[in-house]
Formats: structure tokens, sequence, C-alpha cells
């Protein structure tokens, strides 16, 4: 039997209207357990700039939250190295800044979150700063954490993360052995020049010998270029900060 338009809409709409509050029953369920997800893993990733995947690895996530909270600080600095506290009126804090969202602004409107770790139950000492990194891949984003140790030129390790490279190749910067290679280099030459570390081309040779040079990825060079403009770059943002890091160390030994 044929049904009638009248009956065909009515249908239509209750079957909308049932299963638009289903989606949304769902996303007010699954919401805070997403946000909950995304700030763990992102404090993971902070955390793996200092600590080792191992380590990090064998937490739960109530571990990883109380190690993080313990050992962690954060600050938030503009791009000539000074703290911002708020914005348009509202406070601002550095887990709350979205790194992507930032990265789509002139570099002089952004806001740079600066993390720091500390000595085990020793909050006023400071063990490495943690900066964030974001840049482009082959075919996506690239981010990371890089942390120096406190004379603000040796890297202390590096995570790095990608949205889409390609497996194999360009995704391999996820890789242990690859994020590796960068600690113990350091970013500034003998001159005081901020030169960062570049990954080069091809994969195989030493460079243990060159401390602002890490071994490449095989068959992965435009990834390798995006993370090294990304190191150039993010770097030279927080270069005021990390300056000023160094010259009030600098005074703190001449005392």
């Amino acid at each position: 039997m044929q049904q009638s338009n009248v009956y065909i809409i009515t249908f239509s709409v209750i079957l909308t209207v049932v299963l638009g509050l289903l989606l949304s029953g769902t996303s007010q369920v699954l919401g805070p357990l997403q946000k909950e997800s995304i700030a763990l893993d992102k404090k993971k990733q902070i955390l793996g700039a200092v600590i080792s995947g191992e380590e990090i690895d064998a937490m739960s996530p109530e571990q990883i939250n109380a190690f993080y909270a313990n050992r962690i600080s954060s600050v938030v600095v503009d791009i000539n190295g000074k703290e911002v506290t708020e914005q348009a009126g509202a406070p601002v804090n550095a887990e709350n800044v979205d790194i992507a969202k930032n990265y789509k602004k002139p570099a002089d409107q952004r806001l740079f979150p600066v993390f720091i770790f500390h000595a085990e139950g020793d909050n006023e000492a400071v063990e490495s700063y943690i900066f964030p990194l974001y840049g482009a891949g082959l075919w996506d984003a690239i981010w990371g954490f890089i942390a120096l140790d406190t004379d603000m030129n040796t890297v202390g390790g590096i995570t790095l993360a990608h949205a889409g490279e390609t497996p194999g190749l360009g995704a391999r910067i996820t890789e242990p052995g690859v994020q590796e290679r960068y600690t113990g280099k350091e970013i500034f030459d003998q001159n005081g020049e901020l030169v960062a570390i570049q990954m080069q081309k091809g994969e195989g040779k030493d460079y243990s010998s060159d401390p602002h040079k890490v071994d490449g990825m095989s068959g992965a060079t435009i990834t390798g270029n995006g993370v090294n403009a990304m190191l150039q770059n993010y770097l030279g943002y927080y270069k005021s900060f990390i300056e000023s890091k160094k010259n009030s160390q600098a005074v703190a030994e001449a005392l």
C-alpha cells in the first residue's frame, strides 16, 4: 500500500529528530572523554622530550597526570620573550594554547607556551625547558616538542609527530632511533648564532662530531626539510626567551 506524502514527511522528520538527539547525547557523553584523551596525549608528547618512551608506556594515565603535575610547570611568552598572563581579559594557560591555530597567525600575534621540567621533589630546580614545534611535512602537518638543557643550547631530547607522512619514509620521524639523533646536539654555533639542527639528505653517515647536523632518512628528504624548517622557525620564535635565560644564568654564575 502506497503511503501518503504526509506520512513520509512526518516519518522523516521524526527520524531526523531522533537521530539528532542520539548524536547530541553521544557527543555530550564522549566529548569530555575525548578532551581528556587529547590532553593526556599532549602530556605524553611533552614528557617524551625529557624521559624515555619506555618510561611513559609503563605508566597508567593516572600516573602520567600525577608525574606531569609534579614535574612540569609552564608559562606563556610572546615573540619578545615576555611573559603573557592574559589575553583579551582572559587568563592564559600554556596547556590550553592551540599551537595549530596559533600557527596560522603572524608570529608577532602568537602565544608561545614554555614547559619547564623540574627536578624531582624540588620545584625550584629546573632541569630542562621544553618548547613546542609546528610545521609542514610532505603531505600534512608535523609537530613536536624539543627540550633544552639549562645552558639553553644543548638538546636534551625531542619528540616528533605527523598527521600524514608516508609510512616507512617520512613517518619515521616518530621512531625513537631517529629522534635520539638530536640528543646532545646544539642550537647555537661558536659565534652565538642560532643555527638550529639540520637533518641531512640521505642516511648512513656519521655526524657525531658535528653539533648541528643529524643523519637523514632515506627517501624522506622533503619531510626532513620540513623538520629543519620547523626547528629553525620555532627556535627563532623562542630566541628572545632563550637568550634572556642564558643571560640570567651568566649573571648568576658571575656572582
